[in-house]
């Protein structure tokens, strides 16, 4: 394999992975003739050691900065000619890097004799197989999601009697989050025809007789792993037309969750779903017209790879990649009305060997 490089703090997807230390500004990651090394603070070196992840911390002082600053270099430009040295250093003439790689470094770098390519693909899936600290805080996220759903229910098992709004719901949620170790400012409470737009956050008073889409995405804050996971109910009576929604999407999840193994492909689970929908007579991306925008029916995707980003590889939609071991993903299939609402129901897997084991361990049920 070749050489790699990626400059950026632990807020990159691709930084995380590499490096499970939660690191506040940018650095020099490089992968050269088997050696990992990380050009890093002094700050940051014992932090990097103690998380024993074979990575060697190579201080910025060892490539000669403070020689470039008392000659009146710029700390910035001084930055850039140690990490030049850095790869001369580690034999690195040529480098993969991920496609936010900053430009100016590139070009410095090319300045220098070295030449970089950008290789989206190499880096997503490099991410693909989650590592065992990966998955552990993905569990805890979607444990903490599951928590958290107990409580909105309980308050919308109350609504009938005593009205609640999304923003009291999402109140009591975020402090679930804090309780259990995830971070989660931005998720979805929508009720009604909120309910059938995408990704609307929600907002105001719950009625009976309608939809309510929760929709929770947090992230473990000792790893940054997220999870992801959907249900909908109805305070009071279900009406018809919501709980056929329900039905087929319940129906649409354990047939495509049956189906999730190694080398199954997502476009594949995409047309499982898009089938049995269509056979109900709701359109779907994969009968629609080309260039027709849905509002109505299955109106998205089925689902995606979730880990240091919540939407990354693999793809579960029109196109779709191949399945390996070690991927997590959702399935989150969903019906909508324009101007009524819908449902849409998630659940988090992860790809085994053989088969996928279905990380959300929560009830379908329509009413709260």
């Amino acid at each position: 394999m070749g050489s790699v490089l990626i400059l950026a703090d632990s807020s990159s997807p691709e930084m995380r992975h590499e490096v499970p230390v939660f690191i506040p500004d940018a650095f020099l990651y490089a992968e050269a003739n088997g050696r990992r090394v990380a050009v890093v603070s002094s700050f940051e070196v014992p932090r990097i050691e103690a998380a024993n992840a074979g990575i060697e911390p190579l201080p910025p002082e060892k490539l000669g900065l403070d020689e470039l600053l008392a000659g009146g270099m710029s700390f910035e430009l001084a930055e850039l000619e140690v990490y030049a040295r850095a790869c001369e250093k580690l034999g690195i003439t040529d480098a993969s890097v991920p496609a936010a790689f900053p430009l100016e470094l590139a070009d410095h770098l090319r300045a220098n004799g070295v030449e970089v390519t950008v290789e989206r693909e190499l880096f997503e899936s490099r991410r693909r197989s989650k590592t065992a600290t990966e998955i552990a805080g993905l569990r805890r996220a979607q444990r903490a999601c599951e928590a958290a759903l107990d409580v909105a229910r309980a308050l919308l098992r109350n609504a009938a009697d005593t009205p609640v709004t999304c923003e009291q719901i999402k109140e009591e949620i975020v402090r679930v989050f804090n309780v259990h170790g995830v971070t989660g400012d931005e998720f979805i409470v929508s009720h009604g025809a909120q309910t059938a737009i995408g990704h609307e956050l929600g907002s105001g008073a719950i009625a009976t007789g309608e939809a309510v889409v929760i929709d929770l995405f947090p992230r473990d804050r000792d790893t940054g792993v997220y999870s992801d996971m959907t249900r909908t109910y109805v305070v009071g009576e279900v009406p018809d037309e919501l709980r056929e929604y329900h039905r087929l999407c319940r129906e649409a999840l354990e047939l495509s969750t049956a189906a999730v193994r190694p080398g199954a492909n997502g476009r594949d689970l995409m047309q499982l779903v898009c089938d049995l929908f269509a056979a109900a007579g709701y359109p779907t991306p994969l009968t629609k017209e080309p260039g027709e925008v849905l509002d109505t029916g299955f109106i998205h995707g089925l689902g995606h790879g979730v880990g240091l980003e919540v939407h990354e590889a693999p793809r579960i939609s029109r196109t779709g990649h191949d399945l390996v071991p070690g991927d997590v993903i959702t399935l989150e299939p969903g019906l909508y009305r324009a101007g009524f609402g819908g449902v849409r129901l998630e659940d988090i897997l992860l790809v085994t060997d053989d088969g996928a084991e279905v990380v959300t361990r929560y009830p379908y049920d329509l009413e709260p």
